[in-house]
């Protein structure tokens, strides 16, 4: 595999053709001057010792030791080994309701919204720890597998959106299920899930899915966002209406939240407009006793600069021995052919 690991001054290339275009109107402009000098092939005679060529070649050495230079400085690697590294941490599935109801503007500027700041504060803030990623309304995706790269997980979780799930509705005991299944690591102490949702939970099945998960150890700690209170719910700039032409108005409910934490020896955790309450749960995770998780990296590739780096030098100082003007002494030999 071949990769340019600061890529960004690949766009120095750009001065090379600028650079030629000067050096080609600084020939040209010189061969004007001494235009007015008179004949040309009678200047050549009174400057014999003037090359062209030299000066073109040392142009061209001078060009081509900067583009080496340019690429070294943009670090071409190539190849790649295995890197497997073990550190003691914690598995933690984020589970996101993004139903509609999660639209609600109780949270400023909704629910959803307000979530996703949450989540990637979090990640900005996590170290060992392993991260994957359920989105789920009427039916739960895997959004991300476990792992433990940070900025895609931020990358996922900034696309969490409604239109992610084919069915709308809210099904946590599902959600939960699928987030069960997905852990990688199958210690009894290193398992968590974090449930972020209004909590209006249209299927009855959640509780004993989350007696199973205290079966195996799982802890699900829940945080409730919204208000008792409630909003309604709009989309497209129009509010959701029931059956009867009424407004919908998406209340927090609490009670199935804390009894699934209950069930699984965790926490549950109120949302504010100030706090959504994600570092109350990690500093609990943080108190957990961690098991050791292996990753497997593929991140040690074998530098070449260093090679472009050294020819660069040598057209340098290739560039420094050649003189502009031919040297009396090796005339005879005519190297460049003029």
């Amino acid at each position: 595999m071949f990769r340019f690991a600061n890529g960004e001054y690949l766009y120095l290339l750009a001065l090379i053709p600028l650079l030629m275009v000067l050096l080609a109107l600084v020939s040209h402009r010189r061969k004007r001057l001494l235009a007015r000098f008179g004949n040309t092939e009678i200047i050549k005679e009174l400057i014999p010792d003037f090359s062209a060529a030299r000066i073109r070649l040392k142009a061209l050495l001078y060009l081509t030791a900067l583009t080496l230079l340019i690429f070294a400085a943009a670090r071409p690697q190539l190849g790649s080994k295995l890197r497997e590294e073990k550190a003691e941490g914690v598995e933690m599935m984020l589970v996101v309701d993004v139903s509609n109801s999660m639209l609600a503007e109780d949270f400023e500027p909704n629910r959803l919204e307000r979530t996703k700041y949450a989540i990637n504060k979090l990640f900005e803030g996590l170290q060992q720890e392993r991260v994957g990623l359920v989105a789920f309304a009427g039916e739960p995706k895997v959004q991300l597998p476990i792992t433990s790269d940070y900025r895609m997980a931020q990358a996922f979780a900034k696309r969490l959106s409604p239109t992610l799930v084919g069915e709308q509705g809210t099904d946590v005991g599902k959600a939960l299920e699928l987030a069960m299944l997905s852990f990688s690591s199958q210690s009894e102490r290193s398992r968590v899930i974090v449930l972020i949702t209004d909590g209006e939970n249209h299927e009855d099945d959640a509780i004993a899915v989350a007696q199973k998960a205290a079966q195996m150890g799982i802890r699900i700690y829940t945080i409730g966002i919204g208000t008792p209170e409630g909003a309604p719910i709009e989309i497209d700039g129009e509010f959701v209406k029931d059956e009867n032409g009424e407004m919908v108005v998406s209340k927090l409910g609490e009670a199935m939240l804390e009894e699934i934490a209950t069930t699984t020896k965790a926490a549950y955790v109120r949302a504010t407009k100030q706090s959504i309450g994600l570092e109350e749960i990690v500093k609990s995770i943080n108190e957990m006793e961690r098991s050791e998780l292996t990753t497997v990296r593929y991140e040690e590739y074998n530098e070449q600069y260093q090679w472009l780096v050294a020819v660069a030098v040598a057209l340098l100082l290739l560039d420094v021995v050649i003189l502009s003007r031919r040297n009396p002494r090796l005339r005879k030999f005519n190297i460049f052919r003029e």
